[in-house]
């Protein structure tokens, strides 16, 4: 993809208000880092205002990293909102494959239809029904091991599927892409893979879907590697991340992602 820089002049051109039912432990950096890229995040969650704040909001990321009922309510009440205005949302299912509290509510919010599903390999396998070897919302299973999942899970939902790792796979289950941008320091800040959703999100709107997932994680991962370049650990590396996320432009992005056909 010769345009990936393209999708970032989109998004910073039009900066979209990126509704964020997220965990606890992300919503801190995650806010961070969607006003670095140029996007608005807000954090809200409450029962009794979702509905209302979703009709505000051009996009929503949806985590279910800390679940609870009130919470699982919040979020299904919030995408729908999403899918009767045809507004883009995004799911990041959390450790779905760790207990049935979490495959229930994931269950309930694919029937929202969410515009892009993005986890891990062994999260991806888990919602897609197929065997997974994760523990919690840490990934036991490689990519390539979710690619079929992912392809079928694309096909039965509607949604741009992306499975994380060293190396990103994404498709509509009919197109696939690979993005080989990122660094190793990137899983070693928590809630970074978090935060990516809702940058992912904030490229929705207004823009075809696959290509603009695309380019979300080839910015995230192009970000880790210029941030890699001078951080000495995981605490410098997430300052320095922010600052990268903030610095790179279209022409930028459209020269340093790493993106192939699948």
């Amino acid at each position: 993809m010769d345009t990936t820089g393209l999708y970032l002049a989109g998004m910073r051109q039009s900066p979209p208000l990126v509704h964020c039912i997220t965990n606890y432990v992300a919503m801190n950096i995650m806010a961070n880092v969607l006003l670095a890229v140029g996007a608005s995040p807000a954090m809200v969650h409450a029962r009794e205002e979702v509905a209302d704040f979703a009709q505000l909001a051009q996009t929503l990321s949806v985590n279910i990293g800390t679940l609870d009922p009130a919470w699982a309510e919040a979020m299904v009440t919030a995408a729908g909102v999403m899918r009767a205005n045809g507004r883009p949302w995004v799911l990041d299912p959390v450790g779905v494959g760790a207990t049935r509290f979490r495959q229930e509510v994931c269950a309930d919010l694919l029937k929202e239809r969410p515009s892009v599903i993005r986890g891990n390999a062994s999260e991806i396998l888990a919602l897609a029904g197929a065997g997974a070897k994760g523990r919690g919302a840490d990934a036991a299973d490689p990519v390539e091991a979710a690619e079929d999942a992912a392809r079928d899970l694309a096909q039965r939902t509607g949604a741009v599927v992306a499975v994380s790792g060293a190396i990103d796979y994404v498709t509509d289950g009919s197109a696939a892409y690979r993005v080989a941008n990122g660094d190793a320091l990137m899983p070693r800040v928590t809630a970074l893979g978090c935060s990516l959703n809702g940058v992912i999100a904030a490229f929705l709107p207004g823009q075809p879907a696959l290509p603009a997932t695309v380019a979300a994680l080839a910015l995230y991962g192009l970000a880790g590697e210029r941030a890699a370049q001078s951080a000495k650990g995981p605490g410098s590396f997430q300052t320095a991340f922010l600052d990268a996320l903030a610095a790179l432009t279209p022409e930028t992005l459209t020269t340093g992602a790493r993106v192939s056909r699948a």
